[in-house]
């Protein structure tokens, strides 16, 4: 017990010190980080090597949609001092929360799962060594993070993680591109009439448009009100605070999307070059690029799985346990020590044990993560619609409904995921019978 606390009191006094243009930059770049986990870089990986530079539109098509659901998302943390599941318990039935927290904490679960085994599988790769071992150190790790470290410290280490997702934009730099091809692609969509597309374009959009994202920008906008001593201050301190959310939101988003449209770029013009049409992993990626793109390409791809795996698990365990916290009322919080919200820290975690757990067993991490962002993909939809009504009330925003664009791009992007959805389901159907 006298060595935890000595621990837990290091941590608390270590003096994680970020670059000066990384001070200024708040959830929102996390967040967009967040986004660009092992098991994006899956996604976006197999979407290359599969379809080549033919979906690399559905990119930026997601972008507005995806900078307005997440600054509505920010907005509603900031201006209501409360998180999504928070506000959700409020002005929602029952029924639809706990169907949105329950879908959620599943899909975060194998995301989890997805994330360290990619980690553990990289770090095998490249230093040699069991790869569950290296699962299990990581999700040990994880956990001590988000137990023991508090916000205050804990933020600075994932803004400094966000940098090492540079590290795709160099790999994808250092082998040959058909730039041609790619902004040929990017501006004239290429549809696919089969279940295929479909699927991948839902995986796609679940991927980037992902309903932990919502939760946790929107309880990070807490925390920081949490880090200041602050309540919801006056009209004055939110709006200026919302233009910093504004800012904030719109460099996490692009720097997100950017990323993912350079891994996409790297599957096309290496793997499907090479018709290497299967890919599992980020990991397999790893591999599968280290005798086609180089040695260095290769370790700056399997380096930046395990950096994006340190940033994304702790947003995802802690994204869940904010939903269900929040959704029954318990203290929650990264800023609070553990014994202040025992249940919370809990869920973290169970959330976080239970993924490394399955990576033991004989269900397929990466199978179970390509069903998961389509979970994603199915679950954001109502989460958007409910995201949208809560930030067009002036019961829940006062003075600070959103503006005509936000609302826009927001509801547009509920109806692009949602048409999506259902060109999915009936392409499915079709094939079926």
């Amino acid at each position: 017990m006298a060595a935890a606390a000595w621990l837990r009191k290091d941590i608390f006094q270590m003096n994680f010190k970020v670059p000066s243009f990384l001070r200024h930059v708040g959830p929102g770049v996390v967040t967009g980080a967040a986004d660009d986990d092992p098991s994006g870089i899956a996604t976006y990986t197999q979407a290359g090597a599969q379809f080549g530079t033919g979906l690399l539109w559905a990119v930026f098509l997601s972008l507005p949609f995806m900078i307005a659901i997440q600054l509505v998302s920010a907005r509603i943390g900031r201006v209501t001092g409360k998180g999504v599941a928070a506000n959700l318990r409020e002005h929602t039935p029952r029924w639809f929360l706990m169907t949105v927290v329950a879908l959620l904490v599943l899909a975060n679960t194998i995301n989890i799962a997805a994330d360290i085994s990619a980690m553990g599988e990289a770090l095998a790769l490249v230093a040699g060594g069991a790869k569950h071992f290296y699962s299990l150190a990581f999700g040990v790790v994880t956990v001590l993070l988000q137990v023991l470290v508090p916000y205050r410290r804990l933020a600075p280490i994932l803004k400094w993680l966000t940098l090492f997702l540079f590290s795709y934009v160099i790999a994808a730099l250092l082998v040959q591109v058909p730039w041609g091809q790619v902004l040929h692609d990017l501006l004239i969509p290429k549809l696919q009439w089969t279940s295929a597309y479909w699927m991948m374009l839902v995986a796609l959009l679940g991927t980037t448009i992902s309903p932990y994202l919502f939760f946790w920008q929107a309880s990070q906008e807490v925390e920081e009100l949490r880090l200041k001593g602050l309540g919801r201050g006056s009209q004055t301190r939110i709006r200026h605070d919302l233009r910093r959310v504004r800012q904030d939101t719109f460099i996490g988003m692009f720097f997100s999307n950017t990323i993912a449209f350079f891994i996409m770029v790297l599957g096309a013009a290496v793997l499907y070059a090479a018709g290497i049409r299967d890919v599992t992993s980020a990991a397999q990626a790893a591999q599968a690029l280290r005798p086609l793109a180089g040695e260095f390409a290769f370790s700056l791809f399997a380096g930046g799985i395990i950096a994006t795996g340190l940033l994304a698990v702790p947003v995802l365990a802690s994204s869940a346990a904010y939903a269900v916290a929040e959704a029954f009322g318990w203290p929650e919080g990264l800023e609070r020590r553990w014994y202040e919200a025992k249940r919370f820290y809990a869920l973290i975690t169970i959330a976080t044990v239970v993924g490394t757990g399955l990576d033991f067993t004989a269900i397929d991490p990466m199978k179970a993560l390509y069903w998961s962002a389509v979970i994603n993909g199915v679950v954001a939809v109502p989460i958007m619609v409910g995201l949208m009504l809560l930030a067009s009330k002036k019961a829940v925003m006062g003075s600070f409904t959103s503006g005509l664009k936000t609302t826009w791009f927001g509801w547009s992007g509920a109806l692009v995921m949602g048409l999506a959805v259902l060109m999915m389901f009936w392409d499915l159907g079709r094939a079926l019978f």
